[in-house]
């Protein structure tokens, strides 16, 4: 009877010494590992975003979640008019990113998305264009 109490106050003692292994979030940062799966990003290239309105990444995404629709300029290239990801149907696979051929998106390591209202959760061109 006292043998197993004196183990478990030893194991309990040992513990107060050790560094705690938990934060004290959001005062205490994580460190994201390298491959973290974020938010999503739009790149931009001389001012505008890389993105040609392709449609391999709503293609590609199980959740259909991304709507692309084109648009024209003035030299007839295309580009994307409207960019818009559903970030409550997202399940962050990294497949739009993967079949990119012009490396227009990429995942950041934002990992804070909580909002208030279902309407935050849609990130339009404008919010993605944003995110460093």
């Amino acid at each position: 009877m006292i043998m197993p109490l004196i183990k478990g106050l030893q194991i309990t003692i040992s513990h107060m010494f050790k560094k705690p292994v938990t934060l004290q979030y959001p005062t205490e940062r994580p460190d994201v590992k390298p491959g973290f799966r974020g938010l999503h990003a739009l790149n931009v290239s001389h001012d505008k975003a890389k993105c040609v309105a392709c449609y391999l990444c709503p293609t590609v995404c199980p959740a259909k979640c991304i709507t692309v629709e084109a648009g024209e300029d003035q030299n007839h290239d295309k580009y994307a008019a409207k960019y818009e990801i559903d970030m409550l149907r997202c399940i962050f696979c990294g497949y739009c990113v993967e079949a990119c051929p012009v490396d227009a998106i990429r995942m950041t390591e934002q990992f804070e998305l909580a909002n208030y209202s279902r309407a935050d959760f849609t990130y339009t061109k404008d919010r993605l264009l944003e995110k460093k």
